[in-house]
């Protein structure tokens, strides 16, 4: 599938984007696999010496292939829905690499990963705690536990993925956590002996993972000089990707661990890491067609026939992806709003970018698409779902078939047979 190109953006791990393009057609997500290998080694490698496990948190990126792939290099699988704990399990992640955490994890889901015998819950709410005790104890089984602590920091990132704040939904206070340890001889089925905290996403600055990992430290402490032992401290994920060339510095993996591993000095149990964005995001584009300019009275419109429903996060965060013209030398430059077919004014990828002047049947790359693109897909419009494939070494491998119109509509039936409830 190589051609030679004098183009820098027409290949990703040796592989001819505009073949690929040509032969599965666009919209269609393509992951570099050599940046998710170098991206886990980079992990693995601060972590050696440690008892540590990477649970990739799969809500960033679903795909099985993808999760497979984890798999094969000894990463496991941070889940918050049954169905990822099915994904996880069928792309041979082994449930003892599993751990579950979410705010709204169903009696069925904590039954369904009990039967699987994950390794650990992340547990949210004391209701959930209850819960978990209730289930654990009428199937005759120990439900391992964590209490995620939300330790009121501010992760310095965007609203909606900020989560480790006092008004933010996720976990709960460490009065409340040192409450659930002081009765946790009560729980007869839960074994509660973990800490987890989790602040956020996409973040670039090491400051406040220092002061949340301080925090949970110091409560660490406090409890095992109370006599509470605890085994495994989950210090989450967060670790931000580029985006916007020359404005985004992304931590180094190596500093992250680091201040974890500087925090917890001392600490002889396992550490538990659960990256999303940071292995997936910065190794995945979304290549996509001009359908044709639009001249405006007040500006010019790059229409695509990629769409919000194919890649969510501007439309949902205003996020910035970096956005390129493949084979686009030697063009004067013209300023564009960029934008898909969908019938949304939202549906909008940038606006006044500028790109090398285009026309239809031009081939564009998204970049930084790999986390939270196809993950958050819809069929809104009745779009079908892209096509994925991974790359690598000069070959591409399809990890997802594009959607047909049956598949759409799979599952819908005319209202014909009517019941009563």
């Amino acid at each position: 599938m190589t051609l030679a190109t004098t183009s820098p953006l027409a290949t990703l791990d040796d592989v001819d984007l505009r073949a690929l393009a040509a032969r599965l057609g666009t919209p269609l997500y393509v992951y570099s696999a050599r940046s998710i290998r170098e991206r886990i080694q980079a992990l693995q490698a601060a972590l050696r010496g440690t008892d540590a496990l990477i649970c990739f948190a799969v809500k960033a990126n679903s795909n099985r292939g993808v999760l497979g792939f984890m798999h094969e290099h000894g990463v496991g699988a941070d889940i918050v829905s049954a169905g990822e704990l099915w994904r996880a399990l069928q792309a041979g992640i082994p449930p003892e690499h599993i751990v579950f955490s979410g705010v709204g994890k169903s009696e069925l889901e904590i039954t369904e990963a009990l039967g699987a015998g994950i390794l650990r819950f992340n547990v949210e709410s004391h209701d959930e705690l209850l819960t978990l005790q209730r289930v654990a104890r009428s199937k005759g089984t120990i439900a391992r536990a964590a209490v995620r602590i939300n330790p009121d920091v501010d992760a310095l990132t965007h609203a909606k993925i900020s989560t480790g704040k006092a008004e933010n939904k996720f976990g709960v206070s460490i009065d409340e956590a040192r409450r659930w340890f002081a009765a946790r001889h009560e729980l007869s089925h839960v074994q509660l002996d973990g800490l987890h905290v989790h602040i956020g996403s996409q973040i670039l600055s090491l400051q406040p993972f220092q002061e949340a990992m301080q925090r949970v430290a110091a409560f660490w402490r406090e409890l095992v000089a109370q006599g509470h032992p605890i085994n495994s401290i989950d210090a989450g994920g967060g670790l931000g990707v580029c985006y916007r060339a020359g404005h985004d510095h992304p931590i180094d993996a190596a500093d992250y661990v680091a201040t974890v591993r500087e925090a917890l000095a001392g600490f002889d149990g396992r550490l538990l890491f659960e990256p999303g964005r940071y292995l997936v995001g910065e190794a995945g584009v979304l290549l996509t067609r001009v359908i044709r300019v639009k001249h405006g009275d007040q500006r010019d419109f790059l229409v695509l026939d990629a769409a919000m429903n194919d890649l969510a996060r501007p439309s949902l965060y205003d996020a910035w992806h970096d956005i390129a013209l493949i084979d686009g030398e030697h063009r004067p430059m013209t300023a564009y709003d960029i934008v898909g077919p969908v019938c949304e004014t939202g549906d909008t990828f940038a606006r006044a970018r500028t790109l090398p002047t285009c026309a239809a049947g031009d081939l564009l790359m998204i970049r930084t698409a790999g986390a939270y693109g196809a993950s958050m897909a819809s069929t809104y419009n009745s779009r079908p779902l892209a096509a994925e494939v991974m790359v690598d070494k000069g070959r591409y491998a399809m990890v997802r078939q594009r959607q047909t119109f049956e598949e759409i509509v799979a599952g819908e039936q005319l209202a014909k047979h009517w019941e009563t409830a």
